[in-house]
């Protein structure tokens, strides 16, 4: 789909010139004829604003370029927002072949970040899932030619660009998929094929589960027909003795809610409850794919929420990996079962620097925060300034809330350890949270990104088409170079 080159040629039908009002006449007249030229630079000079599209000269020769205005930015997105409208002008016009020159930058503009992000940008909005239509009308873009001759500056910031363009569209592709399709098992397959990025998989079976004694995400998956997995993922580029990072995700391939059943209106959009699994793994794609210079475990587990006489009850009590009891108020409060077996387990086996969990877990997320922030819970101030900041710099920005002991009363149970739900109405967020913190053992910092209200998205954004966003994986490969490496 995307390649490089050092002309430009004729085939496309869409040429996106990046330009500045400091670009230079002859570098922009190799392309376009002196009358252009001037009209451009007198464009470029009066905007200063950022991002403007001047249509293509009709009739004429020059009939297909559109030009685009480039200033320093202050924040990486704004560069990838500006790929991804380059895209979304070409579709609007239904252009299906882009070429991108940007030999006609000023040599301050022309950086390797600012054309990575560019090229991050593109890709990302061009992303089209392979739905199951059998009649395949619907336009998206085939070609991107990127055109300059520093070849050396388009290929690192396209190889760049691509390795996390690989993760994230795994992401995509995972959380769009329907539940009768991706069920554990499945999933259990697609993350068999990372092998060959040399990440190496380790797949524990209901068998093993059982022995260890994983029983809280086993409750879970009970009451379904398919069989429950946990998948782990680890990726060796660092120091033998250096301790690993450790990414853990909740995969509810589909989720009735159980006992507890949903009302069944949106209840479709279940399928992508598997979200936080399906970012580790385009995240642990991503750190393998550049060679990562860490250790880093991928942690995801697999299972299915479903209504059957074996269910999950109310009331019922399950025994944790920890040792601690957990009892069963609402069977839609699973993702955190699921969690905590999974955090005791990599705090346990793996003893790892820091451990950040990712989950669509609370719905009550979505109305503090609706779909700009993921709520942010962490036991560490450092590890928690570290994410923040850094998710703002490609837009994936999470928000802190609070965790406090005195929320742990309403998680109390009369019967067990802990209930896995609060019963006395508010703080779903922060109790569900404060519920995981229990299952942090060893004081290990640790993380939980709660990403309910930014794995999807019904309206399409700069740079993300309708449907999965695969949110996360940009943010936490940023905060691994630039903080771990």
């Amino acid at each position: 789909m995307i390649s490089i080159s050092t002309k430009y040629t004729k085939s496309c039908d869409f040429r996106a010139v990046l330009t500045n009002k400091n670009s230079k006449l002859n570098s922009i007249a190799k392309i376009v004829d002196a009358k252009i030229a001037k009209f451009l630079k007198e464009k470029a000079s009066k905007n200063r604003k950022g991002f403007t599209f001047i249509s293509g000269v009709k009739n004429s020769k020059f009939e297909n370029l559109y030009f685009f205005n480039v200033t320093e930015k202050s924040e990486e997105f704004e560069y990838q927002n500006l790929g991804g409208s380059i895209v979304n002008e070409a579709l609007i016009l239904k252009k299906n072949k882009i070429e991108l020159l940007v030999d006609t930058l000023p040599k301050n503009l022309l950086k390797e970040k600012i054309i990575q992000n560019i090229i991050t940008g593109m890709l990302s909005k061009s992303y089209k899932f392979k739905n199951y239509k059998v009649d395949q009308n619907d336009k998206n873009i085939q070609k991107i030619i990127l055109v300059s001759s520093n070849q050396s500056l388009l290929k690192k910031s396209l190889h760049n660009a691509s390795n996390i363009n690989f993760g994230v569209t795994q992401t995509r592709n995972l959380v769009s998929m329907p539940a009768n399709i991706l069920n554990p098992k499945q999933f259990v397959n697609e993350i068999k094929k990372l092998s060959k990025h040399g990440l190496k998989i380790e797949i524990l079976d209901e068998k093993k589960l059982n022995k260890i004694g994983m029983n809280a995400l086993l409750g879970v998956g009970q009451g379904s027909s398919n069989n429950s997995y946990v998948a782990i993922m680890k990726w060796n580029g660092g120091k033998r003795s250096a301790k690993p990072l450790s990414f853990i995700g909740k995969g509810v391939c589909f989720d009735t809610g159980g006992i507890s059943l949903k009302p069944a209106r949106f209840m479709e959009e279940m399928k992508y409850d598997m979200a936080g699994a399906g970012t580790v793994v385009g995240l642990m794609q991503t750190l393998a794919l550049r060679k990562a210079k860490v250790n880093a475990v991928g942690i995801v587990g697999l299972v299915e929420n479903m209504p059957d006489g074996n269910a999950q009850r109310p009331g019922d009590v399950v025994k944790s990996y920890s040792g601690k009891t957990i009892e069963i108020f609402n069977t839609d409060a699973e993702g955190r079962l699921v969690l905590a077996d999974l955090l005791s387990y990599t705090e346990k086996r793996f003893k790892p620097k820091f451990m950040i969990n990712l989950a669509t877990l609370t719905g009550a997320i979505i109305i503090s925060l609706g779909n700009e922030y993921a709520g942010l819970f962490s036991n560490n101030d450092q590890l928690a300034e570290r994410i923040n900041k850094t998710s703002y710099k490609d837009n994936e920005k999470a928000w802190r809330l609070p965790l406090n002991k005195n929320f742990d009363r309403l998680i109390d149970s009369q019967i067990a350890d802990v209930q896995n739900i609060n019963y006395s109405g508010g703080a779903g967020s922060i109790t569900a949270a404060q519920f995981l913190q229990r299952f942090v053992l060893d004081k290990t910092p640790w993380a939980h990104l709660d990403i309910a209200g930014m794995s999807w998205t019904k309206t399409s954004t700069k740079t993300i088409p309708a449907g999965a966003t695969g949110y996360g994986v940009k943010l936490l490969n940023r905060l691994v170079e630039e903080h771990y490496e």
